[in-house]
C-alpha cells in the first residue's frame, strides 16, 4: 500500500508539523464506540479524523507519544479542529508528540453539546493502538521495546456549551461568543458566557455570569432548555462580581495604594484607570461601576467591541470610554504629550500574545521592552501602579524574569499575585514607595475592592 510523503515523515519528531488525515472508523457497531448515541455526538461515521502534532519543544533521545480522543460532540470545537488548539493540549502534557481522534469535522454537533467525560476509555484504547503504534516516531522503538501509548482524557469544568454566534473581526479573526453551564459542585450550576477567539481557542477572553429572565425562571427551564432559548432567556450580568480569577487578582493589584485612592474619592475626584485590552468588556465595567473609577478602554478590534455592547452588556457613559486602537501605541502618545491632565492612577494591561503558535502568553513581547514601560510610567500619577497580566510561554521560562528585571529597572516596588491556575501572574509595578503596610489599609475603597477581588488582597506579595 502507498504511503503519502506527509504519514511517511511521520516516523521521526519534526518540531510543530502538523498533519491531519482520515482514517476508516475501528468502532462501527462495535459497543467501545465512543461516538455512539450514549456519547452525545449523533455517531461519527465510517471515517473518523486523524490529528498528529509534534511538540515545537526539543525532543528527548525517545520521544514520547500521547493520543486523545475527541469529547463527543465537539469536534467542531476549535480546541479540537484547530493546530492552536492542538498545540496548546499538547504544551500541556509531558510529551513529543499528541494524536487527537475523532469524528470529521463535517459530522454535524448538536444544538446544546453535553461536556462530560466518558468514564471509561479502556475498550476505546484497544481498537485504537494498531493505529497510535504505528503513528509513533521510530525512536519510541529503541532496543526493540513497544511503547505505552497513553490515551488522555480532556476535563474541563463544563456541563453543557452553546454556541450562540460566530463572527470575525479585521484584528483578532474569528471569534465565538458561546453560553455554558458550569460544574460549581458542591453548589449548583452557573450559566456564564464566555467569548474565545480561533487564533487561541483554549484561552477564555471574557466570562460573565448569566441572569435568567423572569420568563425563564417562571417556566423553570432545564439547563439544556434554557440555553437552547437563551437568545431571549439570558441576560448578561453587568458590574457584579468578576467570574475569572486572573481578573480578580488584577482589581487585587489596586490595594497597594488603597490610602491614594481613597485620598482621592473621598476629595471628590474619580481615580482615573487606562484599560490596555477591552475584550467583552467585563474588567472595566467592574472598575467603574464597583469602585467608581473613571476608565478609559483600549481594544484593538471595534468589532470585539461590538461584541461587548451586544451580548456582554458593555455601556459606555460619561464614567467609561472605550477607543478602539492600538492601546500600546495610545500609552507611547499620551506620554509624549506630558499634559499633567491625562494621568492615571492605574494602567491595566490584559493582552494576550498574537503568535498562536508561540502557545498561550501574555502580555505580547513589545509590551516587555524599557521604553513602553517607562511610557506606562510616565502617564500615572505620583502613586500610581502598572498592572500586568502575565501567562509566561510555555516554551521559555525566562521571559518573566526578563520582564521582573525590567519592571525593576522602570518602577520603585513591584508585587506579584499567584493566580493559582498554573497559568496567570499578576504583577503590579508602583511609581512610588508604598508607605502604608499592605495589612494596615482600611477604608470604604478597600471594603468594595474585597467584594471584586475575594481573596486575592491575601496573596499579594512584594518581590
Amino acid at each position: 500500500m502507498a504511503v503519502s510523503p506527509e504519514l511517511e515523515g511521520l516516523r521521526r519528531i519534526a518540531p510543530s508539523r502538523f498533519v491531519s488525515f482520515s482514517f476508516p472508523n475501528p468502532f462501527l457497531g462495535h459497543a467501545s464506540d465512543p461516538y455512539g448515541d450514549g456519547g452525545g455526538g449523533g455517531g461519527a461515521g465510517e471515517r473518523l479524523r486523524v490529528a498528529v502534532l509534534d511538540s515545537p519543544l526539543p525532543s528527548p533521545p525517545v520521544p514520547g507519544t500521547a493520543a486523545m480522543l475527541v469529547p463527543a460532540g465537539r469536534h467542531r470545537d476549535w480546541i479540537f479542529s484547530t493546530r492552536a488548539g492542538h498545540l496548546h493540549l499538547l504544551l500541556s502534557i509531558q510529551f513529543s508528540r499528541l494524536i487527537l481522534v475523532g469524528p470529521e469535522l463535517y459530522v454535524p454537533s448538536p444544538r446544546v453539546i453535553p461536556c462530560i467525560a466518558r468514564p471509561d476509555p479502556d475498550p476505546a484504547h484497544a481498537r485504537l493502538r494498531p493505529l497510535l503504534l504505528a503513528l509513533c516516531p521510530i525512536a519510541a522503538f529503541r532496543d526493540n521495546a513497544v511503547p505505552d501509548v497513553p490515551l488522555l482524557t480532556f476535563q474541563d469544568d463544563l456541563l453543557l456549551l452553546s454556541p450562540v454566534k460566530f463572527v470575525a473581526g479585521p484584528v483578532v479573526g474569528e471569534m465565538v461568543v458561546e453560553d455554558v453551564a458550569i460544574d460549581n459542585a458542591p453548589g449548583p450550576a452557573e450559566l456564564h458566557r464566555r467569548l474565545r477567539f480561533k487564533r487561541m481557542p483554549c484561552l477564555v477572553q471574557t466570562q460573565v455570569r448569566l441572569c435568567r429572565s423572569p420568563a425563564a425562571a417562571a417556566a423553570s427551564s432545564s439547563l439544556v432548555e434554557t440555553l437552547k432559548g437563551s437568545g431571549g432567556f439570558l441576560q448578561p450580568e453587568v458590574g457584579g462580581s468578576l467570574v475569572q480569577p486572573y481578573l480578580q487578582a488584577m482589581v487585587a493589584g489596586l490595594a497597594v495604594i488603597a490610602p491614594s485612592i481613597e485620598e482621592s474619592i473621598q476629595s471628590g475626584v474619580r481615580p482615573r484607570c487606562l484599560c490596555a485590552g477591552v475584550g467583552g468588556g467585563s474588567l472595566p465595567m467592574s472598575i467603574r461601576v464597583g469602585l467608581q473609577f473613571s476608565v478609559l478602554g483600549v481594544e484593538a478590534d471595534s468589532v470585539v467591541l461590538d461584541v461587548a455592547r451586544n451580548h456582554f452588556g458593555l455601556v459606555e457613559d460619561e464614567f467609561l470610554h472605550v477607543h478602539v486602537g492600538d492601546a500600546i501605541q495610545m500609552i507611547e502618545d499620551f506620554s509624549r504629550q506630558r499634559q499633567p491632565d491625562i494621568k492615571f492612577s492605574a494602567v491595566m494591561v490584559d493582552l494576550d500574545s498574537s503568535d498562536a503558535m508561540c502557545g498561550v502568553s501574555a502580555p505580547p513581547l513589545e509590551v516587555i521592552h524599557g521604553s513602553i514601560l517607562l511610557a506606562a510610567r510616565t502617564i500615572l500619577d505620583q502613586h500610581g501602579v502598572l498592572i500586568l497580566n502575565v501567562i509566561p510561554p510555555p516554551a521559555d521560562g525566562s521571559v518573566y524574569k526578563g520582564l521582573i528585571d525590567v519592571l525593576r529597572q522602570v518602577f520603585s516596588e513591584l508585587y506579584e499575585i499567584d493566580v493559582g491556575n498554573g497559568e496567570n501572574f499578576v504583577l503590579t509595578a508602583t511609581v512610588s514607595p508604598i508607605e502604608t503596610a499592605l495589612a494596615d489599609n482600611s477604608g470604604h475603597f478597600l471594603t468594595e475592592l474585597r467584594k471584586l477581588a475575594g481573596d486575592f488582597l491575601e496573596h499579594i506579595r512584594k518581590i
